[in-house]
């Protein structure tokens, strides 16, 4: 089956998790609706149409992954799993996961009606103020931006902010060292315009892998394709060549070029500031429009966590790390989690059963020095194995109750950040930040003689609980 939102949609209607609302205007009121939905897990995904100002039918999609079963259903698994237990199937999907390259079709819906040079026209499609502060609108919150590598053809998708200047002028905002911004430059670096193509309507899915950071000149086409089992369907596009998805609803070709740039922002961010503030960033000049006749917009709102970038990125960010944590070594993994109030990235917790002395705090390290765990970490936590990872009061509890601040906080310095870090650093380039590595876990020469946890034991619990009917109030044990 392939891959589109509109089957995205009927699944998440089907679970009784979609929302239809007319008449929301383009201009704070879409955004302020989807700030109060997110604020609780679970809160149905918003579907928009009779946007004042555009045409009925030309929609945007809101709130769309706050809840751990649109975020299952949108990687083909059980939309009833535990939090844990999704970790666990995307970290297992991961180490198992083959490439399937995309196969490219001759066309699909998102050709359907085409706009070429100037009968480019973005003002048609809605594109919403999403926070008062924003400096325009923002056309692309929830985009899968395409490009190609000049030297080896590696073809990238990558999860960045598009704000919309006028009918045919966008903006880019991507992070230096980020894939997307690799392959610009490779074009800059040669005088040359760089080729782009994105899509601001497709399953979440390619949202969700194109903000993931898979491993360098490895495409998210083929990662998709191997996830699904099944190679994505794309088209070519009209003026690029690009490869885009051939159910997408709405994408756009163009070029950036190397000298050009526009103020952008400011912009709401998923770390909850608008601390990137307003400046220069790259402009994408569009020459083409392909879409649906009636696309729909998916749009990803960010802002203070947990929010709808945090909300599906803690799992699939946890599984990435956990995996990066056992090819570097690391031994005893019992669970990872990125928690959803520090954006999925700012804050991990990892959960080991410690087997040789020094083994927690070299697992801190390695977790907020490698790709998965680096990127504006701020602090990582270690905790036992008797500690649920996803529990953010267990997680409290171990670094109140098991930190030595002479023993177990490290601080690294010039860490892998960004300008979207409110505290990212030196001012001018804003590129580094330091953290905090916190081994939370009982000391090694202690573990035979650590004062025992004040709690019936699981044996105990389960008993009772199952003999007085408690067994739906009970807390779930970390496994």
């Amino acid at each position: 089956m392939q891959l589109s939102l509109r089957s995205w949609i009927e699944e998440v209607q089907n679970l009784g998790e979609l929302k239809h609302v007319s008449g929301a205007h383009w201009d704070l009121e879409i955004g302020a609706i989807v700030d109060l939905l997110m604020e609780k897990a679970g809160n149905p995904a918003v579907l928009f149409d009779r946007i004042p100002g555009y045409k009925p039918g030309y929609r945007v999609l809101g709130n769309v992954l706050t809840s751990p079963a649109r975020v299952a259903l949108s990687g083909g698994l059980d939309p009833a799993i535990s939090k844990i237990e999704l970790v666990k199937a995307w970290q297992a999907i991961n180490a198992s996961t083959k490439l399937i390259p995309p196969q490219t079709v001759a066309t699909g819906p998102v050709k359907e009606c085409l706009q070429i040079e100037g009968q480019v026209d973005l003002n048609q499609f809605p594109a919403p103020r999403w926070h008062e502060e924003d400096g325009g609108q923002f056309v692309g919150t929830g985009s899968f931006v395409v490009m190609k590598d000049p030297d080896s053809g590696w073809v990238n998708g990558g999860t960045y902010r598009v704000q919309l200047h006028d009918e045919r002028t966008l903006t880019v905002m991507i992070t230096r060292g980020k894939h997307g911004d690799v392959i610009m430059r490779k074009y800059w670096e040669r005088g040359q315009t760089c080729p782009v193509a994105i899509s601001f309507g497709h399953h979440p899915l390619f949202l969700m892998v194109g903000g993931l950071g898979i491993p360098h000149e490895q495409s998210e086409y083929d990662y998709i394709g191997g996830l699904r089992d099944e190679p994505v369907q794309v088209v070519a596009g009209e003026i690029t060549g690009l490869p885009v998805p051939a159910e997408a609803e709405l994408v756009v070709e163009g070029e950036i070029p190397p000298d050009e740039r526009h103020q952008e922002g400011p912009f709401g961010e998923w770390t909850g500031y608008y601390a990137s503030g307003e400046g220069d960033q790259p402009v994408v000049h569009v020459k083409s429009v392909m879409h649906r006749p009636d696309p729909i917009n998916l749009g990803i709102l960010p802002g203070k966590p947990p929010n709808d970038n945090t909300y599906y990125r803690n799992y699939l960010q946890s599984a990435l790390l956990w995996a990066q944590l056992e090819k570097a070594g690391m031994p005893g993994i019992q669970g990872v989690w990125a928690h959803e109030s520090g954006g999925g990235r700012m804050m991990m917790t990892i959960s080991i059963k410690q087997q040789y002395p020094g083994h927690s705090k070299q697992t801190g390290l390695v977790a907020a020095a490698c790709r998965a765990g680096s990127y504006i970490n701020h602090l990582t936590v270690v905790v036992d194995d008797d500690i649920d990872p996803t529990n953010a009061d267990e997680v409290i509890w171990a670094i109140a109750s098991r930190v030595d601040p002479r023993e177990d906080v490290e601080i690294l310095k010039r860490m892998w950040a960004s300008p979207l870090d409110p505290m990212s650093y030196p001012p001018d380039i804003r590129a580094f930040n330091a953290r905090m590595v916190i081994d939370a876990c009982r000391p090694w020469e202690r573990l035979g003689s650590f004062p025992p946890v004040a709690r019936a034991s699981a044996e105990l619990r389960s008993r009772v609980a199952a003999k007085f009917g408690l067994d739906g109030l009970r807390g779930a044990p970390c496994s």
